[in-house]
């Protein structure tokens, strides 16, 4: 029998009071499930708030270095537990093990790097106009902050939320997908045995249309940071809007690596393959347009081909898989769709285009690395998100008609560019509408200390990661002290002085 698992209110294990549950699948093998956990409703979400909203002053007034101490302390256990997590994390989600280590590593990463700001989390001081004043800012937290998490990195993004929201003195409630919500499960966990305090992280599992719109309508709720698709993060945007909560949205993208006439074009297929079927395609990064020079395009393709056909596929926990499965039978079916789409469009379809079936794979959600040839910008599947092992190959005949190409969708997250031409590099990234540029690297690989987000429909213009991040999780309070013992009127004053 498959464990039962509870939601964290106020430092307890409690049960939904929906008594609703749903099935935590293991996409390699449907007939797996990792777990039981509660479909939780509305008031779910209003005790994990209130407790959230109880516990909130006593962590604000609490010394940021010490809030940096439990950080550490659940940084130590994130490293020790590691591979466990990791396992967990491939179970419920599909993606191989080397790549669930590394979202776990992302968490370790991000949890030292915040617990560090810890002794910082620097104002500023500046001089004042007037004589005998003193001027500066600092930061002071938001309040209750909901975080709404998408399932490719189940310990990763969680842990890019609510390290930076714990660190400013922010309390949390997370909702994490359905689709991976043992890892998140875990990181709570770890979070309660570094010495969390009562109230201060609540987790909440359930569907986003119940669970989740009930976190971004709570009036108790000051912010909402989420993850996931544009349709979802515009309709999310448009509720916060109007109650003029704070919102923070990371969306998707339509990411593209342009391959240059004279780029290592072994390199850029390195960088091809792992941009395009590292996680099943299944990255807001990932890369779904290779905008290549004609010059190389027969040699490229040729080679991608040739690579591609070489991608084992299968179960992720096995050391002999490339890549695993997609997530669900709905996204499954979705990408088949768009395979169709591709085709109806005139795009020449080279490999691929079905369900992977072969051996155990029946049992799972498995797709084939599918490849498209004579990309035009105007095709549908050049133009949306498919957030699956797909990708078109576009030629073009210069580097100004790639910066064109590339800038050709509503996106702008992620991109790449193979060349050693150093002009065309800092081209690149001044002509790049995106968020991140990678050079002679493929359109994934975040590091924690940099800021994370893109431009057009990839957000809504902040950034995660970094230290960029603190300005989601923190607002800015500006200090007047006068120490002149007379009234003294800024600009009026300046101007008699004058």
């Amino acid at each position: 029998m498959p464990e039962v698992f509870k939601n964290f209110i106020n430092g307890e294990w409690v049960p939904s009071k929906t008594g609703a549950t749903f099935n935590d699948i293991n996409p390699a093998d449907k007939s797996d499930i990792v777990g039981v956990f509660p479909k939780s409703g509305a008031e779910d979400i209003n005790m994990a708030v209130e407790a959230a909203a109880s516990a909130f002053d006593k962590w604000r007034k609490t010394p940021a270095p010490v809030r940096a101490e439990i950080i550490y302390k659940a940084e130590k256990l994130l490293r020790k537990k590691k591979d466990d997590i990791a396992k967990i994390a491939t179970a419920e989600m599909g993606k191989i093990l080397d790549e669930t280590k590394g979202d776990v590593q992302e968490g370790i990463d991000t949890a030292f790097y915040m617990a560090g700001e810890g002794r910082r989390l620097f104002g500023d001081t500046t001089p004042s106009e007037l004589k005998n004043k003193f001027c500066m800012s600092i930061r002071m937290p938001v309040g209750v902050v909901g975080l709404i998490c998408p399932w490719n990195f189940p310990v990763a993004i969680p842990s890019w939320k609510i390290f930076p929201a714990l660190i400013c003195g922010n309390s949390v409630v997370l909702k994490p997908a359905s689709d991976a919500p043992a890892s998140s499960m875990e990181l709570v966990q770890i979070l309660q045995e570094a010495g969390m305090p009562k109230g201060v992280v609540n987790l909440v599992h359930g569907s986003g249309e119940e669970a989740g719109m009930a976190l971004v309508n709570h009036p108790k709720v000051n912010l909402i940071s989420f993850t996931g698709s544009a349709e979802v993060g515009k309709r999310i945007g448009e509720l916060c809007g109007r109650n003029l909560k704070r919102c923070s949205l990371e969306l998707g993208g339509k990411n593209a690596q342009i391959v240059m006439d004279d780029a290592n074009i072994d390199l850029a297929i390195d960088g091809a393959l792992w941009g395009a079927f590292g996680t099943t395609g299944q990255r807001c990064t990932a890369t779904s347009r290779l905008i290549v020079h004609k010059g190389v395009l027969k040699e490229f393709t040729e080679k991608f081909i040739e690579r591609t056909k070489k991608v084992r596929i299968g179960n992720g926990l096995s050391t002999d898989t490339d890549m695993g499965p997609v997530i669900n039978e709905s996204q499954l079916k979705k990408i088949h769709s768009y395979v169709e789409i591709g085709k109806k469009e005139g795009a020449k379809l080279l490999m691929g285009g079905y369900f992977y079936e072969e051996g155990e794979c029946k049992k799972g959600f498995f797709y084939m690395p599918t490849i498209f040839a004579d990309g035009h910008p105007s095709m549908r599947i050049a133009q949306e998100e498919i957030f699956g092992p797909v990708v078109l190959i576009m030629p073009v005949n210069s580097f100004e008609e790639a910066i064109e190409v590339i800038n050709s969708t509503n996106y702008g997250l992620s991109s790449s560019v193979y060349t050693k031409d150093i002009n065309r590099t800092f081209k690149a990234i001044s002509d790049i509408q995106a968020g991140i540029t990678y050079i002679n690297s493929p359109t994934i690989g975040a590091e924690t200390h940099l800021p994370f987000g893109g431009m057009k429909n990839s957000g809504n213009g902040h950034r995660e990661a970094g230290k960029e991040v603190l300005n989601i999780f923190s607002e800015w309070k500006a200090v007047y002290i006068d120490y002149s013992g007379r009234l003294q009127k800024a600009q009026i004053d300046t101007a008699k002085e004058h």
